[in-house]
């Protein structure tokens, strides 16, 4: 069975990003949405909760009753809005909160909650990818920390938006790195290998993001693949179980922000 997981349209797969910048919604594409879509608040249909659409996930029915996932937020139809949470994503899959919302019969995929968690990463890399060629991204160890001390990615370049650590780099050298900055927000959601593949590299474990659009899309992707892993982030690591507990015990909860008090942008 074909899995159909594209945000662009409700019946093809979706292997790729479109190749455009994921920051916050500029208007573009709304006149397909209804009316009541328009405004900047939307209402949890799992939670009842009414916040800004930043922090969730527009769903749309698809011409065969499935629930497909709108990231781009530009699918025809009505939304199906649900908070970019675990818990709630789960609340909204069962006892047919979906269909109440629809008021129709729709099929939820039992792997909905994973398909939505691979679109989203995808998303995040290839937005790291995407600033990484507008040359708003640097990476590596001595050129991230240089950059945090002159406060500017780059010659003259804009000030650090964010940091980008792998998930099973070294806690010492990420600590070294963070402490420059402790305001800024950190990304750990992703192994190396997968930041060595978005930034064209051998090998990534520290990367600095320029302040801008293409940083403002990325956080919010991420905060919104960080709600739907949970509070223990679920982040795969693929070392030895003790170096993994480790890592979830010192870094726990962090994905966009930490509990230490960093923003989430």
């Amino acid at each position: 069975m074909t899995e159909r997981n594209d945000e662009r349209t409700p019946t093809a797969a979706a292997d790729a990003v479109p190749d455009q910048e994921l920051a916050p919604d500029d208007g573009a594409g709304t006149d397909r949405l209804p009316a009541d879509e328009k405004g900047p608040l939307r209402r949890c249909i799992a939670s009842g909760t009414v916040g800004p659409k930043e922090g969730m996930i527009r769903f749309v029915i698809g011409p065969d009753g499935e629930v497909v996932p709108d990231l781009e937020e530009r699918l025809p139809g009505r939304g199906l809005w649900v908070t970019a949470d675990r818990d709630a994503l789960a609340k909204a899959m069962g006892k047919s909160v979906f269909a109440k919302a629809a008021r129709r019969a729709v099929k939820v995929p039992p792997d909905l909650a994973e398909r939505l968690e691979r679109l989203l990463e995808r998303r995040c890399l290839h937005a790291l990818g995407l600033a990484r060629r507008a040359g708003h991204v640097l990476a590596g160890y001595e050129k991230v920390r240089e950059a945090l001390r002159a406060n500017q990615v780059g010659r003259a370049g804009p000030p650090p938006a964010l940091l980008v650590e792998a998930a099973d780099g070294s806690l010492d050298q990420r600590g070294k790195v963070t402490a420059l900055a402790p305001s800024l927000p950190v990304i750990d959601l992703f192994e190396s290998s997968a930041l060595a593949a978005a930034l064209g590299r051998d090998h990534a474990v520290h990367a600095v993001v320029a302040r801008g659009r293409l940083a403002a899309g990325l956080v919010r992707e991420a905060a919104r693949l960080r709600g739907l892993k949970g509070p223990q982030g679920h982040l795969d690591l693929k070392g030895p179980q003790g170096d993994r507990d480790a890592h979830q015990d010192s870094d726990k909860g962090l994905g966009v922000g930490d509990t230490a008090g960093r923003p989430a942008m």
